[in-house]
């Protein structure tokens, strides 16, 4: 049985959900998210709450779609209630970034200055040398924070690069560090 699986979804009062062409549909504040559903799972909407079952439990793969599925759909309740974010800092001398519209323009060493459109459904927002992505959709900001990262990942010597502001870089010691 799947611990999370059995567990009731709540929806608040601004927050509804429908099931049409086996689509979950959630709509809130802050936006409006569609997930397919599988054959193995049943969602039930009844009376302001999400259930989610399975056929049958003792089925591995059906006990694994169960606890998936609950994750996907508590994600899509927070996401049009409250939205996700993610922070990037950019480290490096004349480094920079710039946005404009959903277009980020960043210098990042290159000869040239890098240009990552922006989703029509995630927000940035540039602060200095930090980027703040939020939006609805947890798998899409992160796809997209990672997408940012991915452009110059930060090195180990100086930590040039852009990186999450949680995240911690391994600093390695240069080759003079080697001769003592």
């Amino acid at each position: 049985m799947s611990r999370l699986g059995k567990l009731p979804i709540k929806l608040n009062k601004e927050t509804s959900a429908k099931i049409e062409n086996n689509f979950l549909i959630v709509k809130g504040p802050k936006g409006e998210l569609k997930q397919k559903l599988s054959d193995l799972v049943n969602v039930n909407i009844v009376e302001g709450e999400i259930t989610i079952s399975v056929k049958d439990a003792s089925n591995k793969k059906e006990k694994s779609f169960w606890g998936l599925y609950w994750s996907l759909i508590n994600n899509m309740v927070k996401g049009v209630n409250s939205v996700f974010e993610k922070k990037l800092e950019i480290n490096g001398v004349g480094y920079r970034v710039a946005l404009a519209g959903q277009k980020l323009t960043m210098s990042l060493g290159f000869s040239h200055p890098v240009i990552y459109e922006l989703p029509k459904e995630i927000t940035g927002l540039v602060e200095g040398n930090t980027i703040k992505i939020s939006g609805p959709d947890k798998q899409q900001v992160g796809e997209v924070a990672a997408q940012i990262r991915k452009i110059k990942e930060p090195e180990p010597y100086k930590g040039k690069g852009i990186k999450y502001s949680d995240e911690v870089i391994r600093r390695k010691e240069g080759k003079t560090a080697g001769k003592a």
